[in-house]
């Protein structure tokens, strides 16, 4: 499923949109960065709550088509441009990242 059907069906807010056609095969839901990063999959969907400028730098390493923010976290406008600098699709939802990674199962199955 691509990236805009999933901000579409799940409702998310669009904070940097790269590219709405990248393919999402699966999801990944952790917050400590070193386990993200040697365990996300390229074509996975990464929900996490940390908002910070290296959420960035895993996404890019990992060749992740989204970060999608959970439970409404703030992030600093930084952290947005440097995500539109990046090419990395940022979205954001008040979810809780546990219904997130449901509904998502749910999408791609």
């Amino acid at each position: 499923m691509q990236v805009r059907e999933i901000i579409d069906r799940l409702g998310l807010e669009v904070l940097n949109l790269s590219d709405g056609e990248r393919e999402v095969t699966g999801g990944y839901t952790g917050d400590l960065l070193s386990w993200v990063m040697g365990r996300a999959e390229s074509r996975m969907l990464w929900v996490t709550i940390m908002t910070n400028v290296n959420i960035l730098a895993v996404a890019s390493l990992r060749d992740l088509p989204a970060v999608l923010i959970a439970e409404g976290a703030e992030i600093a406008p930084e952290v947005v441009a440097k995500a539109a600098e990046q090419e990395i699709t940022l979205l954001r939802s008040p979810k809780a990242a546990y219904t997130l990674c449901v509904e998502l199962g749910r999408l791609l199955d």
